[in-house]
Order: C-alpha cells, then structure tokens, then sequence
C-alpha cells in the first residue's frame, strides 16, 4: 500500500495535465477559429484566457474517455424537498427586501413598468432571487467557468454559444475583461445573464450611453423587464393564484398544454384558497394547473405569464417562487396556504431510473434527466390511474419500486 498510494497521488495531476493540454488544442484549433467568424480579436481572445485552465470542480462535466451519465445527487436547491425551496429565510429575505427598494427606487421602478408593462414588484423579486439586489459576490472568472463547460460540460452546445458571447462583449468594450466574474453556470451581474441574453437584452436605462448591469441599478432592473417582455410577458395579467383541486379534478391535466379558460377550471371545483372570485379579467382568459408536489402539496392556475418567468430559470419552483415573492413584496407576507408534504427524499438517478420505465410504458415524461417536471408528475398520475391507485402525481419511493 505504501508503495501503491505515491503512484495514485501522481496519477490525478498527471491527468489534470493531460486535460489541460487538450483544453489548450481545442482553444486553439476549435474555438478560436469560431472567435474570429465573431469578429474576436486574436488580442481580445488570448486575453480571456490567459491563465484560464479547466476547473474540474464544476458540476455536470463529462471527462475525456467518459460516457455522460445521470449524477446521483443534484446540485440545484430545487431538486430537493418542494417546500424546502420557499424557507422563510430565503423567501423573507427577498421580500422584506423587496419593500425597501420599492420606495428608494420608486421613479425607476415606474419608469420601468410605464415602458415595459412588468409590474415593479416582479422586477424586484427576480433582483432579489439572483444577486441578493447586487450584494451577492461571483466568485468564478467567466471564461474559465464557460471555456470549461463549452469543452467538457453535457451541455457543450449550449455554453460554446455563451463563451462566444462572451468574447463579444469584450471584444466589443461592453465590459472589461477583468469585470467578467460569474456564477459557477456564467451568469453575470445583477440580473444573472449569460452572455448572449446580455448582448440581446441589457439596456441603458440611466442614460450614459452603455448597459451596465455590474452597477447601475436603472440598467438592471430595465434589463430584467425587457427580458421578461422578450420572453411574451403580457401587460395587466396576473402570474397565477393559489387554489384548492377537488380530488375529482385529475392531477394529471396539470402542464402549460392543457390550458383552458379559468372560468371552466372553476366550473370544474377549482377555487381560490381566499375564498375570492378569480378577477373578471383573468376569468375570460386561459390558465393552466400547477401541482409541483402533485397532491402533496399547494396547487395553482397559473397564467402564460407563469411561462414567461419560466423563462429566465427553466424550473416551476423558481417561477413560483418569483410569482409568489412578489405577491408578497406588493401585499405583504402571507405564506401558502397549504402545505409541503415530506417530498422530495429521492437521488436524481432514481427519479431517471424511474422516468426510462416510464417511458418505456409510452409516456412523455420529457426526457430522462432525473428532474421531476410538470410531464413526468403528469405522468406518474396518469400511470397511477391506469393501474387502479389514487393519483399523486409525484415521485415517491413505492412507485420507483413499482416501476423497476
């Protein structure tokens, strides 16, 4: 053992090496020829990465020589028990937030909301969620997270695009090279943009000439609006209502494809846990259900601009966290009123484990990856019905047994 442990200890950085010398070739021969298609500068390209090697600490990398596979566990808060993503730590802390800003930036947030039609309170519950209202630190220089991920990530595709970008907005003198400091996915400054939603949708919204979403307030709220407004955001609708679902209601109709108008969803039992009626406005338009721990926990009707908010982090918890983050910025801090059932307790290889036989048996669960969306909750509640079970219309132990 003692003779077998030094050669061990020198194996992982001779591969480290290794990767970095590939890492080097395929700057070289791969994405610096795409640089220049772009318009970068070999000066503006070898000074993003001047030092920059891969960081094999970043999650959801595939080695050279490996096949990817689905990680047992899951690095994003959301995998987790629903409820626990809406701790009055966090959730408080965005909305309590969220009233001292409404005041101090009371003009701009008019302004914002007169120009774009996105309420101010939205504006500051996505401020508060991303960067804390700018406090948060960005830890990560960008182009080692996106030179990284653009070579080894599952999703090479994607962050190619953003590490183009990024080599744009420098080469362009949008910002310098030593302000691009990220998350450890390569979003940047206040609003958490990537590169290319920067380049397409950063705005000066102070005046002097050039989007700065580091440190001007006006540009980045601005910015955050015009995204939202890029995405369909609809100008006087609601983001959704908490209600009550019958169980003669199947959890199963639950997805932004089932919509139906909200006077036919309550027609069918669904009401609003206020005891109010849905607005008149919203009553002759279309919504949708949401159920994000199936029948353990609170439902909605949620409304197209639900989606939109969607759109800036592809998870339902996040967009209803906003939704309901805001509610309270603008209302007051009320929480949901019905609760998280003990949820959430699973490996994200279960839940894929559990989404291929799924799929296997024909349903759409949108793709194996080990998250539960709204198609694979749909889904389950579907294959629960079938089988002559109570539907719940989430993952759970029993049913990944069920189901080897």
């Amino acid at each position: 053992m003692l003779l077998v442990l030094p050669i061990a200890l020198l194996s992982a950085p001779a591969s480290a090496a290794k990767i970095d010398d590939q890492f080097r070739a395929w700057l070289a021969q791969d994405l610096w020829p795409a640089a220049q298609a772009s318009g970068v500068s070999k000066q503006t390209f070898d000074a993003a990465f001047a030092g920059v090697s891969p960081n094999l600490k970043l999650p959801d990398l595939v080695l050279p020589g490996q096949k990817p596979t689905t990680p047992k566990k899951q690095h994003q808060a959301e995998f987790g028990s629903p409820g626990s993503y809406f701790a009055e730590k966090t959730i408080g802390a965005v909305t309590s937030g969220g009233r001292a800003r409404a005041g101090r930036h009371a003009r701009t947030l008019a302004a914002v909301e007169k120009r774009y039609g996105v309420p101010g309170e939205v504006v500051l519950a996505i401020w508060g969620r991303e960067s804390g209202f700018g406090a948060a630190k960005m830890p990560y220089d960008a182009f080692e997270v996106l030179g990284t991920k653009a070579f080894l990530a599952t999703r090479k595709e994607m962050f190619r695009k953003e590490v183009l970008a990024a080599l744009v907005m420098v080469e362009r003198g949008l910002v310098a090279r030593d302000q691009m400091k990220s998350s450890w996915a390569g979003a940047l400054g206040q609003p958490q943009f990537l590169p290319s939603s920067f380049l397409d949708h950063a705005v000066d919204f102070d005046g002097d000439g050039r989007a700065d979403i580091w440190n001007s307030v006006p540009d980045t709220l601005a910015s955050i609006a015009n995204y939202l407004v890029h995405y369909g955001w609809v100008p006087g609708r609601d983001w959704g209502f908490e209600v009550t679902v019958p169980a003669s209601v199947s959890c199963a109709l639950e997805g932004p494809d089932q919509g139906r108008g909200i006077a036919q969803w309550a027609a069918m039992g669904i009401v609003r846990v206020t005891g109010k009626p849905f607005p008149a406005r919203e009553a002759k338009a279309e919504g949708f259900l949401l159920m994000p721990a199936g029948r353990s926990g609170p439902a909605f009707i949620v409304t197209p601009n639900f989606y939109v908010l969607k759109k800036y982090n592809e998870s339902d918890l996040y967009a209803l966290f906003i939704g309901h983050g805001a509610d309270r910025i603008a209302h007051g801090d009320r929480t949901f009123a019905g609760s998280w059932g003990r949820v959430g307790g699973l490996y994200r290889s279960d839940i894929a484990s559990l989404q291929r036989a799924l799929e296997a048996e024909g349903y759409d669960v949108g793709g194996a990856d080990g998250l539960p969306g709204f198609k694979t909750r749909r889904s389950i509640g579907a294959w629960q019905e079938k089988n002559g079970n109570a539907a719940t219309c989430f993952p759970d132990r029993p049913i990944v047994e069920a189901l080897r």
